[in-house]
């Protein structure tokens, strides 16, 4: 094993969604397996996770884009965080360019392209995991929200930017396009990445034509741990949907295609779409957000998972834990959930967007018997994840 340290780089110190998870358990993992890992993050207080003696966190103590008080400061700091490139300028010059990996797992929440001069330009080699579509998409998801549809637009093209594809306004679509343009000028981003981490085929075929020819291109798959015991999903009756009510995530066609279809739908999680979905649909169960235990309680009663995204999305962590614990998957075979679902066998894959589609895919789950998952959790255990993580790291340094 070639790298002795690995300075982990995140928009976040805490768990608050599937990347930071990611970040936090990957430094863990690093240091169970004797590498010294410095965990540098912008925002939040430390993760326990985080409390080893193989890793050293540096926390910035900022404000993300999203609870920064000030907008000017948020706008401002979100183009060019000056403060987080002077701080991770200083962790770099600490460490041993011939045994140190830099591993970034995104900066649009908080550290913004500034850091970009590291990770392009800097003394220490560099492995960026994509999460989203930020290194080239500037609303992150190649999604038109206002259309309610898959953007395929070239990103920054002409017809990218006479398009308001914003959730909320065009003067955020704007601001976007400009912090963009400061990516890819001077933070040297995605253009100055030498080795880039894709997590599933959807988010590499989407991607590609954005990265240089020169980009070394990595299959890192998140690792996902099974979270409790297997189910008997054919005696259940509950279809559950588990995630943010909002437009792209489909959960008001889900609480329609319900209704037609006459199952029992529980809905974990909230978001805008919360009062239509209820008007949509009276009799079904909304659970408001939930922790992790809660939720595999909630899996556990589950005949599928329903899965209805109108995005590409990048490797979706829930469908895989449902999977693991033998409930099926309903899905779009546009997003990057329908990799792990073989249609009839462990799920139900529909490729068009209607109500009456989603319908029958909800009526077809009840052909869905038992089935093996265990390929599928040897490819994303963490076992394999930190085995595949320190192969890429040894590589890049050798």
């Amino acid at each position: 094993m070639r790298v002795q340290n690995v300075l982990i780089v995140s928009d976040f110190a805490n768990v608050n969604g599937g990347q930071a998870k990611v970040a936090i358990d990957s430094a863990l993992l690093l240091a169970q397996a004797g590498v010294q890992v410095v965990f540098f993050a912008a925002s939040g207080k430390a993760d326990p996770k985080l409390s080893h003696d193989n890793i050293r966190t540096v926390c910035l103590g900022q404000h993300t884009l999203a609870d920064n008080p000030s907008r000017l400061n948020a706008m401002t700091t979100g183009l060019w965080n000056r403060a987080g490139l002077r701080a991770l300028k200083l962790e770099v010059a600490k460490l041993d360019p011939a045994r140190t990996v830099i591993h970034c797992h995104g900066w649009a929440k908080a550290l913004s392209p500034s850091i970009g001069r590291v990770l392009a330009l800097g003394r220490l080699p560099v492995l960026y995991t994509m999460h989203e579509y930020f290194l080239a998409c500037p609303n992150g998801g190649f999604y038109d929200y206002r259309q309610q549809e898959i953007c395929k637009r070239r990103p920054l093209s002409l017809s990218c930017l006479s398009v308001n594809c914003d959730a909320r306004h065009g003067s955020h679509k704007v601001w976007r396009v400009a912090r963009s343009a400061l990516a890819r000028g001077p933070g040297h981003i995605p253009r100055g990445l030498t080795d880039v981490a894709y997590i599933s085929q959807t988010q590499l075929h989407a991607m590609r034509p954005s990265l240089p020819d020169s980009t070394r291109l990595h299959s890192l798959p998140n690792p996902v741990e099974v979270g409790g015991p297997k189910v008997d999903a054919t005696q259940n009756k509950a279809f559950v949907f588990v995630g943010r009510f909002s437009p792209e995530k489909g959960a008001l066609q889900f609480a329609k295609a319900a209704q037609v279809a006459g199952v029992e739908a529980v809905f974990v999680g909230d978001g805008p779409d919360a009062h239509d979905i209820r008007n949509a649909n009276p009799d079904a169960r909304i659970t408001g957000w939930l922790d992790n235990v809660q939720v595999q309680a909630e899996l556990g009663l589950a005949r599928a998972l329903v899965f209805p995204s109108q995005w590409y999305e990048c490797q979706p962590l829930v469908p895989i834990e449902a999977l693991l614990r033998g409930v099926p998957v309903v899905c779009g075979g546009w997003t990057a959930a329908a990799e792990v679902v073989q249609d009839g066998v462990n799920g139900v894959v529909h490729q068009t967007r209607t109500v009456e589609t989603l319908a029958e895919s909800l009526r077809r789950v009840q052909q869905i018997s038992h089935f093996d998952s265990d390929e599928l959790a040897q490819d994303v255990s963490p076992v394999r994840h930190v085995s595949r993580l320190i192969e890429i790291y040894d590589g890049m340094l050798g």
